[in-house]
């Protein structure tokens, strides 16, 4: 019999990146490119997770902060510091997002018998940001699954919640 894997599960190409001592990695697919990190605007009642906006030719981009986002202190800018700029898509249309990261490590090939389910608990981030997890010689890389982990419905919802919360705190 065969070992069938899921589409989780499964062989694939990913750009690892670091947080801290932590490796993380994207499927190469969604990636558009990475970025220096440059000037960014702040915005008003967002939540700590959104570290502000972007000009990325003509278009304004916003930047997640994934320190933030995956309930730490935010990021303390490096000098390795950069943004992967990735395409994001809600209801079958594309946006793109900045992910403000440690640094960017390299582009690799995960073998389908290096890449298992995510863990039921004890895993750095929330489970259903997951897709699974890779074994790099003895290291252990969080696949992370961006349709879950930088939904765009969702993270809307936390920005209107964020609005919300700090206007019912400013006295009438």
């Amino acid at each position: 019999m065969a070992n069938a894997r899921t589409e989780e599960t499964a062989a694939a190409q990913v750009l690892t990146f670091a947080l801290g001592d932590e490796a993380y990695a994207l499927d190469i697919r969604a990636v558009r490119e990475i970025i220096q990190v440059g000037p960014m605007t702040p915005v008003p009642l967002m939540p700590g997770f959104v570290r502000g906006v972007i000009n990325l030719r003509g278009a304004v981009v916003p930047v997640i902060d994934l320190h933030a986002r995956f309930g730490r202190a935010p990021a303390t800018l490096g000098k390795k510091s950069c943004i992967v700029i990735f395409d994001a898509t809600r209801d079958g249309e594309r946006s793109e997002l900045g992910l403000l990261v440690d640094a960017v490590s390299e582009v690799v090939d995960m073998a389908a018998d290096a890449v298992e389910p995510a863990p039921d608990f004890g895993a750095p981030v929330r489970r259903d940001f997951i897709r699974a997890i890779g074994k790099r010689g003895d290291r252990f890389v969080v696949i992370l699954d961006p349709e879950r982990a930088f939904d765009i419905a969702d993270l809307a919802a936390q920005c209107e919640a964020s609005a919300q919360a700090a206007a019912e705190a400013v006295p009438a």
